[in-house]
């Protein structure tokens, strides 16, 4: 007995149809004036079975979710898809992609069929080439292997991060900010551009008492830059990482530890600066020596510091503004790449907290 198909019509002994030429118009972005055809047929090649099954999902789960966000239908028959919708195109552009990601044996996701269509209106959906050979300029490349940015913002940043010797990666939790500033990290001290990775924060309470946790001082402060270890870990592994630190080539520390220092050939990455005071972000950025590069990320709206100090990130961002060589990015709820109800809580703080004012 032969195994039942993963979608709903079997490619064998079957005849599949093919597009006459110059049917199709080009993928255009959702949001776009609508042409007058509603519909459209793609047809992926090669025509592999497993490819197509990881695009479809099981069941078609994949396509239902596509379904859902852009309100179209997708009816496959084996590797020809017919979209009917007024995002047809940007479907068809969508699905694409995600069929060109299989082709190096990668199982698709339902955590990455939502990435894709998180963007589904940025770069590669609008067919433009220069904004998509940024965003394959903007792959970072560790020995653990490639780490690709998600969207434009992201794109940017990295680039950004790539040219500046300061750059500064403003937005809300999980739109990456921290992660590719740590990937970019490690790939500088692979390619020996630098010497050393120091990775900051400041050890700000945030509810709770430093002085009620358990341990020393180190262990005390080591919860607060717990994020950057296990960026760390990822990136580069448990026992590099150790052997790292132990060397010293890795330091990760609070922002307290840096006064008196100046660092040179190194990559120093301060997160969660929206913790900073104004004297502590002066002090930071006044360490940066010769060879180095710094990346300061935080969230101007969530700051721990006591009630009437002034956030060190808003103090900067008005007076280095206009500043010469260094970089603001700014993100939005819309890069948030983790769980899709994180973008929503987003809006509804920033919406309540605009209506407070």
């Amino acid at each position: 007995m032969t195994a039942p198909s993963r979608f709903r019509y079997p490619l064998k002994n079957r005849k599949l149809p093919t597009e006459p030429a110059n049917a199709e118009p080009p993928p255009a972005l959702p949001g776009t004036p609508a042409s007058p055809a509603t519909s459209r047929t793609l047809t992926l090649e090669p025509a592999d079975t497993r490819r197509l099954a990881s695009l479809c999902g099981q069941l078609n789960e994949h396509l239902k979710q596509i379904e859902q966000r852009l309100d179209v239908q997708i009816n496959p028959r084996g590797n020809v898809f017919a979209i009917n919708g007024n995002a047809a195109n940007a479907a068809a552009a969508v699905l694409q992609q995600l069929y060109d990601e299989t082709a190096g044996k990668q199982e698709l996701t339902p955590e990455a069929i939502h990435l894709m269509l998180q963007h589904a209106n940025v770069d590669a959906i609008a067919g433009d080439e220069r904004q998509t050979a940024a965003r394959e300029a903007a792959v970072i490349r560790t020995k653990k292997g490639a780490i690709k940015p998600r969207g434009a913002t992201q794109v940017d940043y990295v680039n950004a991060i790539r040219r500046h010797d300061i750059n500064f990666g403003i937005g809300p939790a999980g739109t990456g900010k921290t992660y590719l500033a740590v990937a970019c990290a490690v790939e500088a001290l692979q390619a020996d551009k630098v010497e050393r990775l120091l990775l900051v924060r400041p050890a700000v309470e945030a509810g709770e008492k430093l002085g009620f946790l358990p341990g020393d001082l180190a262990q005390k402060i080591d919860p607060y830059l717990r994020p950057l270890y296990d960026a760390l870990y990822e990136m580069l592994g448990f026992e590099t990482v150790g052997k790292l630190l132990e060397r010293q080539v890795i330091e990760v520390a609070p922002l307290a530890y840096m006064r008196g220092r100046t660092l040179n050939n190194a990559f120093i990455i301060l997160d969660e600066s929206q913790n900073t005071t104004a004297s502590q972000m002066k002090m930071f950025l006044t360490r940066i020596g010769f060879g180095s590069t710094a990346v300061i990320t935080g969230d101007a709206t969530q700051i721990d510091l006591p009630r009437g100090t002034r956030s060190g990130l808003l103090h900067a961002l008005e007076i280095l503004r206009d500043v010469e060589g260094i970089s603001f990015t700014r993100f939005t709820s819309r890069d948030v790449v983790r769980h899709p109800l994180v973008q929503r809580i987003v809006d509804a703080y920033d919406r309540h907290e605009d209506g407070a004012v």
